[in-house]
């Protein structure tokens, strides 16, 4: 009896497993077919889409009234609008930025630059910021020739508006010195005059012109409202020259004088003596509103991107009526006074793009705080060196 031949498997028919797997194959094929089909139309669609953002942001780029500079790693410019080649000029591209920034020139309102050095040149504020790849940086560069043309004038208005009204005011702030300086003068024609008395009548004529001198440079000074130079100078360096101005006052007043400057090598970008005179102002201004056995505190510290002066005293304090008027011209409640002292140091804060805020309680003293923005790295000047006192 012959063995029974084991079961054939489904392989061992000839042609049956091929014709599968060739089925299957085709099949496979043209699905393959049709997802690459789909692929292809997709890719298609993209670059359509592409080409129209790529049209619209290069019509955007070229309508837009800012300049934009967009820099490749090395900083070097890959594309440009057509407003930052009006402003720095045309063939840009591949330039380093360095090379363009050269014609950049800091000016007196930080964030803004002259492109060029030239009377009449553009002005421009500068803004960058970095691309999230990190593949770059975006420089912006907005045109505000005009905006600071409109904004100059619209001080100067402002400036003429208040000598306006300050015009009755200022004529018997005048008439009254101009009087008292006639009787005195008079009095010196008379001979029975003793010697002595002749003499201290010609010391008060002297003390009655002296402060029409000082009011009269007081007022050009509020008038003018700028400032007159540009320069770096440190921090601290402008703090210790006020001690050493202001400390001998205070010690002939029986008033304790500290101070503090938490700026280290911090510097400022403006008109030192300016800047020096505003904060003197402030400080005598203290001195003269505390008693005997009363303290005065300068303090200068940094906080952001700006450094702020505290002018503080334990004084009388200041009305609340008279806070609103503090910086008006020719408001003053001192007998000596001018009444155009703060409102020369407000110009000036202002003038470097800062200000002077005043915190007071009648009995309670004042604190006023002179804020001044820092430069950023690319504002140059001249870094003035430390002036001792005489």
């Amino acid at each position: 009896m012959s063995a029974e031949s084991p079961p054939a498997s489904p392989n061992a028919v000839p042609g049956v497993g091929q014709r599968l797997d060739a089925a299957q194959l085709a099949e496979a094929f043209e699905m393959f077919a049709r997802a690459s089909e789909e692929l292809s139309n997709a890719y298609n669609a993209l670059q359509g889409q592409v080409a129209q953002l790529t049209e619209r942001l290069a019509v955007l780029l070229g309508a837009l009234p800012a300049g934009v500079v967009m820099l490749d790693r090395g900083g070097r410019v890959g594309q440009c609008n057509s407003a930052a080649e009006i402003l720095l000029g045309c063939d840009l591209a591949g330039r380093p930025w360095v090379e363009l920034a050269a014609a950049l020139h800091a000016t007196e309102t930080p964030g803004e630059m002259t492109v060029g050095e030239e009377a009449g040149a553009r002005r421009v504020s500068l803004s960058e910021a970095e691309l999230e790849s990190g593949e770059g940086r975006i420089i912006l560069l907005h045109d505000v020739t005009d905006a600071h043309r409109m904004r100059l004038q619209a001080e100067r208005n402002e400036r003429l508006a208040a000598m306006g009204e300050m015009v009755a005011g200022l004529a018997h702030q005048l008439r009254t010195p101009l009087a008292a300086a006639l009787l005195y003068t008079g009095n010196l024609k008379q001979p029975e005059l003793a010697p002595a008395d002749r003499a201290r009548v010609a010391e008060r004529a002297i003390e009655r012109l002296r402060y029409l001198e000082r009011l009269i440079r007081d007022m050009l000074l509020f008038a003018r409202g700028d400032s007159l130079g540009r320069q770096r100078f440190g921090i601290c360096d402008l703090a210790g020259e006020l001690v050493h101005t202001l400390e001998p006052l205070a010690r002939a007043r029986q008033i304790a004088f500290s101070s503090s400057c938490e700026c280290g090598d911090a510097t400022l970008l403006g008109d030192r003596k300016a800047l020096g005179g505003a904060i003197t102002n402030l400080l005598e201004n203290a001195i003269q509103a505390t008693e005997p056995g009363g303290a005065v505190e300068l303090t200068a510290r940094l906080d952001g991107d700006a450094v702020y002066f505290h002018i503080r005293d334990d004084g009388r304090g200041i009305e609340p009526a008279h806070q609103a008027r503090l910086f008006d011209p020719f408001f003053t409640t001192r007998a000596d006074g001018t009444g155009l002292g703060l409102a020369i140091a407000r110009g000036v804060a202002r003038a470097h793009g800062g200000d002077i805020a005043v915190e007071s309680s009648p009995g309670k003293g004042a604190l006023f705080i002179l804020s001044l923005p820092l430069p950023s790295p690319e504002e140059g000047g001249e870094v003035t060196a430390t002036k001792e006192p005489s």
